[in-house]
């Protein structure tokens, strides 16, 4: 928790809004993006899909994995507890409808499925867009999918896999992403071998999304060689989410970026807002 505090405090000091943005990309990502307060009639389908998951009370066994993916133990839990304490939040999912819609990405890439509260979000931005979702365990993933399908989300290519092995067999020849969502929580060993990994997979107008960038020391540290990494132009620090772009025509900048859920009271009751 002192870490947490920390490091949402340092944040803080650093953080601007619009304002602070002399990046007419950025500028233009954080006002039409990140700060639109359009009300979406997609928010509906996130917010009943979110409901439907919740009072779901039905058990699976879900196999736990440790920061290397690697499986530790099976446990028997409800799905509106999994929903409630693993899943994306409503504010998150939000924001990460809007930044598919911004971008409108051709091919995602969804590292971690779980119940799908994110697959809903990034399928729910881009209607015409293809998704590959990864997940270890099989009866989560599985009950994303029968619960995609009730909102008539069928454009998911679902895989269960070890994530490492399914990264390694790549073409990288023919396969780009224009979105990657790392939604997983791996140690800063297991998020660098990823980055390395995809980093073939690459185009100009990339965005990749690692999410809990601050949750421990070694998350903070994987961010911060990534987002120093020579092929990284611009990175975004929401505190809960670190983006990288791509963009050769950008100069290099780190930015700090202040949204609705790091600045809310709630922080400290629970800090995965």
């Amino acid at each position: 928790m002192f870490h947490l505090i920390k490091s949402y405090l340092s944040f803080i000091l650093k953080a601007k809004n619009e304002h602070g943005v002399h990046s007419p990309f950025v500028f233009d990502l954080v006002c039409k993006c990140f700060y639109d307060l359009t009300k979406y009639p997609e928010y509906n389908a996130l917010d009943e899909y979110r409901t439907s998951l919740l009072n779901n009370h039905t058990t699976i066994d879900v196999t736990d994995f440790d920061a290397d993916s690697q499986a530790i133990k099976s446990n028997t839990r409800e799905i509106a507890a999994i929903a409630k304490n693993a899943g994306i939040s409503r504010k998150r999912a939000q924001l990460l409808f809007r930044l598919v819609r911004y971008f409108q990405p051709k091919e995602i890439l969804e590292v971690g499925t779980s119940l799908g509260l994110a697959t809903s979000a990034l399928a729910l931005g881009n209607t015409r867009g293809k998704i590959i979702s990864l997940d270890a365990c099989p009866n989560t993933q599985n009950q994303c999918q029968l619960h995609l399908q009730k909102f008539n989300i069928n454009r998911v290519n679902y895989i269960t896999t070890e994530f490492s092995s399914f990264l390694n067999s790549i073409d990288f020849t023919t396969s780009t992403f224009d979105f990657i969502y790392f939604h997983s929580n791996h140690s800063k060993k297991a998020t660098l071998e990823y980055f390395d990994t995809l980093l073939p997979t690459i185009t100009n107008e990339t965005i990749w999304i690692f999410e809990d960038i601050h949750r421990a020391q070694e998350k903070e540290e994987a961010w911060q060689i990534i987002k120093n990494h020579p092929k990284v132009t611009v990175s975004i620090d929401t505190y809960q989410w670190g983006l990288i772009f791509f963009r050769k025509e950008q100069n290099k900048e780190h930015f700090y970026i202040k949204t609705e859920q790091n600045l809310s009271s709630k922080f400290f009751k629970k800090i995965r807002i």
